[in-house]
């Protein structure tokens, strides 16, 4: 599997999982609580932010029939209009410069979501390193065909797709000129839970598409998206908060800070482990080995004398003759007077005659 590069980040598999940031509506369109968001980011180690481009009217309808009002009663937005909930959610458009700025500033990348063709442009004139296609917009086919012929990296939320739908997003992009694209696992509900996850679908997907694959993660905490490095997982998104009690159209799936930087930390360490197949012991092992078990002398014994269970004992360390060998030691004779902590070696006992 090839590297990408995002901007000057590449992403693969022999690279630590890149960790994006996303900070979705959750700013509740307060620019100086955004620019803390990028600020608690950056300090957390998350490698990008992301943001959503998008308007109210770029997403929806201004109608109040049941079609556009959230009817689902186990939604975190029951009751509200699409229209409604995108205008809060949005985030505008002379933010993004700035809030890109920062990032870059502090060491990360920055990019968005485009959800019309019209903001494709826009965030091509900001210069951003990729685009990122939500799950909810994969079927977008002109869509990802506009995003594609930009000649940036493309990542794209598979969500509730199906393999053929994935199958036309992937083949449109590729038709559009983009072979760098990167997959993302992802269950398109908010909250979701590790029973919905299906984390073996990233290897499946790396395998079907022959493109690199991460995981979105809308479960709460950290442990779904620790596991997926395990399944090949390269990219890993999470929303982000500063205070979940603080609210936010998000906060209840989201990160705050401290655990932010827990992922980074811990994904770091999933992949460090993936190592490769070992057996025997690695290097640093070596020295442990002189701490396994082996056959001692536990109890004096006279040259000639029979060697048995009673001055024979399996301990550590490993001076001695194998445990394997016990049953050819027991019954065999001393060939010279032995002291207990003796390690029993071959040279040390012979037949009984």
């Amino acid at each position: 599997m090839k590297e990408i590069s995002i901007g000057k980040r590449l992403i693969g598999p022999n690279q630590p999982p890149f960790i994006i940031a996303e900070l979705s509506g959750n700013h509740s369109q307060n620019y100086e609580l955004a620019l803390s968001m990028v600020d608690a980011a950056a300090k957390a180690g998350a490698h990008a932010i992301k943001l959503q481009t998008y308007t109210a009217d770029s997403m929806t309808l201004d109608v109040d029939s049941p079609d556009f009002v959230i009817q689902e009663k186990d939604s975190l937005w029951h009751g509200e209009s699409l229209h409604a909930l995108y205008a809060k959610a949005s985030t505008p458009y002379e933010w993004h410069k700035p809030l890109f700025d920062h990032a870059q500033s502090l060491g990360m990348l920055a990019f968005s979501s485009p959800f019309d063709e019209d903001a494709v442009d826009f965030l091509d004139e900001l210069n951003v390193p990729c685009y990122k296609i939500a799950s909810f917009e994969l079927t977008d086919i002109p869509l990802i065909r506009k995003a594609a012929s930009k000649g940036k990296p493309l990542i794209m939320s598979t969500g509730m797709a199906s393999l053929s739908e994935i199958e036309l997003a992937v083949a449109t992009a590729r038709s559009a000129g983009c072979d760098d694209i990167i997959l993302l696992k992802c269950t398109s509900t908010y909250p979701a839970s590790p029973e919905n996850t299906n984390l073996l679908t990233i290897p499946h997907l790396r395998d079907a598409f022959g493109t690199q694959v991460g995981l979105s993660d809308h479960t709460k905490g950290i442990g779904v998206s620790v596991a997926s490095v395990t399944l090949g997982a390269t990219v890993i998104e999470k929303h982000f908060v500063l205070d979940r009690n603080a609210g936010g159209v998000d906060a209840a799936f989201s990160l705050e800070p401290n655990e932010l930087s827990a992922l980074v930390e811990e994904s770091r360490r999933a992949h460090q482990a993936l190592g490769e197949v070992c057996y025997g012991g690695m290097e640093a092992e070596q020295k442990s080995k002189h701490y396994r078990r082996s056959i001692f002398v536990s109890k004096s014994v006279k040259k000639g004398e029979v060697l048995t269970a009673q001055n024979l004992k399996i301990v550590r360390p490993a001076s001695g003759l194998q445990p394997k060998h016990w049953d050819d030691v027991i019954g065999q004779v001393a060939t010279q007077d032995l002291v207990a902590g003796t390690p029993m070696n071959w040279h040390l006992c012979a037949p009984a005659t």
